[in-house]
């Protein structure tokens, strides 16, 4: 009888995971995928990156193969703002990796993310990164497949492939402890 027990509530158990991992927010490039180009434009932030405020590059590109983190919002919440905040101070004591991070944000208008962007730059106070907007600033860029339904879609890159991703529906949802403990994934 105490086997039956213990082997309904294995099953019980591998049941709930499958489900929590099935329902998981999947969006943006996922671990082992290669990172693509795409072009935004800088809206505000790290003012001695050599780029001016209303040029439009690609700054994956600009990146190279450096560690880079990759948000992409359509949140100005709080988290939102304290992961940026961390990632600064990351950057910062990580210079000899030459870390490297940029916001994109998200959503129906151009000029409402442009002044979304100078905002968050001077909530954060974020001096090592950008805050831009993508051309494709609705949904982010097409090749990056960022889900609609995602708040904050997180991604991490070395050498132009992702080490990790990271995606909540809600914004309020975001634990940006883990995130940033994700950094070591870049950083080897």
């Amino acid at each position: 009888m105490k086997n039956v027990s213990l082997l309904s509530l294995a099953i019980a158990l591998a049941f709930v995971g499958s489900v929590s991992a099935k329902d998981a927010l999947v969006s943006g490039p996922q671990e082992g995928d290669r990172i693509g180009a795409f072009y935004v434009t800088k809206c505000a932030g790290a003012s001695d990156d050599g780029v001016e405020e209303g040029k439009n590059l690609c700054y994956r590109c600009k990146n190279g193969s450096r560690p880079q983190v990759m948000v992409f919002t359509r949140s100005t919440d709080a988290k939102v703002i304290d992961l940026v905040k961390k990632l600064d101070a990351a950057i910062g004591k990580n210079e000899d990796a030459q870390l490297k991070a940029f916001v994109n944000l998200m959503g129906d208008s151009k000029e409402d993310l442009n002044e979304s962007a100078k905002d968050m730059a001077a909530k954060t106070k974020a001096s090592h990164i950008p805050f831009v907007v993508p051309n494709e600033f609705e949904n982010g860029p097409d090749n990056y497949g960022i889900n609609a339904k995602a708040a904050v879609t997180v991604v991490m890159a070395g050498n132009a492939q992702v080490k990790a991703s990271y995606a909540v529906a809600d914004a309020k949802d975001l634990d940006v402890d883990a995130v940033v403990a994700n950094l070591s994934k870049i950083l080897q």
